[in-house]
């Protein structure tokens, strides 16, 4: 076994340490160095300047007074993984739901796509695919398809109305599909679906190339910097600050996934749990 598999495999066990929703028991559906070869496929399209990466994020959770806004895992994980694309000579976007988009707009490139229009959600893909031409795709925490055509919760609970649709994107890309998932209803499950059976979720349906499971999500983008790091021989993840992160979406209307509550915290954990997985992760590639 090659060095950078033994790597990937320390990445990967990091990953899903504490196995709050069972990724742990799905591991071993996965063939093992797979945050390696998700990363080498973004890192491939670092060799053309302003390649364009599209980010995928944006899980839509009700709050107490019942209307719908995007939950803080996931979108945490996307700007940190645009900003080392951004630095690195790509052009990432963040694709997502027209409420987030407008959050992130004044800072970020962003693309809104529709939410409750899974009719006209295949066009819709196919039309900006064309346009955007993207050299990679990337999902972070977003919904997944089900076997009968909708988006659930983590309760099981039907959400369709409230979702964008990412999922064509992944199933019509032209180019190399990346996606991470924490619990089995998310873009990129696809990939294992039999593994999930074991799991309380209706799993998701739509595959990618290369799948990524992490504790949380946001975490899932943390690996694929890491390996960045290693190849371009800069510590990416020192720059991430997770409190400032979640800060910045709390102040846009976030609320944690697991709460529904507007804090400072992604799955109900606090930063802490974050930081501490960035050290782990820093410690792993060297930069201790």
């Amino acid at each position: 076994m090659n060095n950078e598999i033994l790597l990937s495999q320390k990445i990967e066990h990091i990953l899903v340490a504490r196995n709050p929703r069972g990724m742990q028991q799905v591991q071993a559906a996965l063939t093992p160095g797979y945050y390696c070869r998700a990363a080498k496929l973004l890192h491939d399209c670092l060799e053309n300047k302003d390649s364009v990466i599209l980010i995928g994020t944006g899980f839509p959770v009700e709050k107490s007074d019942g209307e719908y806004t995007y939950e803080t895992d996931g979108p945490v994980g996307a700007v940190a993984l645009y900003s080392v694309l951004k630095q690195l000579g790509a052009m990432p976007i963040i694709v997502t739901s027209h409420g987030l988009a407008a959050a992130l707009k004044p800072h970020y490139d962003v693309h809104a796509i529709s939410e409750g229009c899974l009719s006209t959600a295949k066009q819709e893909a196919k039309e900006t695919l064309a346009r955007l031409t993207p050299a990679a795709i990337v999902s972070i925490e977003m919904p997944g398809l089900s076997e009968r055509g909708i988006y659930t919760n983590m309760r099981g609970d039907n959400i369709s109305d409230h979702c964008p649709c990412f999922d064509y994107f992944l199933r019509l890309a032209e180019c190399p599909t990346v996606a991470i998932g924490d619990g089995g209803n998310e873009i990129g499950m696809g990939n294992i679906v039999d593994a999930l059976a074991s799991l309380d979720i209706v799993p998701a349906q739509t595959p990618c190339d290369e799948l990524l499971i992490a504790d949380v999500s946001n975490w899932g983008a943390y690996g694929l910097i890491a390996w960045l790091s290693v190849w371009q021989g800069h510590d990416y993840l020192l720059a991430i600050n997770i409190s400032d992160l979640l800060r910045y979406f709390s102040e846009r209307g976030s609320v944690d996934g697991v709460t529904h509550e507007n804090t400072l915290t992604e799955d109900g954990l606090s930063p802490s749990e974050g930081e501490t997985v960035l050290k782990a992760l820093r410690h792993a590639i060297g930069y201790s």
